[in-house]
């Protein structure tokens, strides 16, 4: 299995006209936010393949219209009206998705620094979180794990974050990770242009990964 992950910034080896050869092999992509809509959209009319997103702190023209009507609950998206340029919105739900039976749960936003559009304090994520844990009871009962993959827009609290008030990562995602143990967790909002910096990293039993740009993930589960 291999899922393209994108974040941040529209990047020239998937914006092009070579993406069909290049990530033909390519079975779900995760938006980890911060990318206009229409990017979502030649991705997946070029590929064919189901987009599962949430938002960032930018980009937001959509949010009016698609995150404020979110709400924790598990769905099929074969038949809920939450898409958008062809993609499905994640923030704030628990998905199996059916065709890679994958179970994916998706919070957007990003640490509240100027009180702007999708910014929370910590106290007001933790919330948020709650709210998504009875069905994640339900998975481990039926499913053996409560998910696979957790994928947001920021990065857990002194794991791939920075200190700058910005791009300081939630302390409710570190809590998250302990309790209920995902396999791997993809996020963006971290900026990488330096080759040294390390866009990998295991905590306990979740491996994070920063996804800015693009990056394919093969995971082992």
């Amino acid at each position: 299995m291999k899922i393209l992950c994108v974040a941040d910034q529209r990047s020239p080896l998937v914006y092009s006209t070579g993406i069909k050869e290049r990530f033909k092999d390519v079975d779900l992509v995760l938006g980890a936010g911060d990318l206009p809509m229409d990017y979502y959209g030649y991705i997946v009319s070029s590929l064919n393949k189901r987009l599962y997103f949430v938002f960032g702190n930018h980009n937001l023209k959509h949010y009016d219209r698609l995150a404020r009507k979110s709400q924790a609950f598990s769905f099929d998206p074969e038949s809920v009206n939450q898409h958008s340029f062809g993609s499905i919105l994640a923030t704030g739900r628990v998905i199996r998705d059916k065709k890679t039976g994958l179970i994916i749960v998706g919070m957007g936003g990003s640490i509240d620094y100027n009180h702007g559009v999708n910014q929370y304090t910590d106290s007001q994520m933790y919330l948020k979180l709650f709210r998504l844990i009875p069905r994640l009871l339900w998975n481990k009962l039926i499913h053996g794990r409560y998910m696979d993959i957790f994928l947001t827009h920021s990065p857990p609290r002194g794991l791939n974050d920075r200190e700058d008030p910005c791009h300081r990562g939630f302390k409710s995602f570190v809590w998250f990770l302990d309790r209920f143990k995902p396999k791997y967790m993809l996020h963006g909002h971290i900026h990488l242009y330096e080759r040294n910096i390390p866009r990998e990293i295991q905590y306990k039993n979740t491996k994070i990964i920063n996804v800015f740009d693009y990056y394919v993930l093969e995971p082992e589960l």
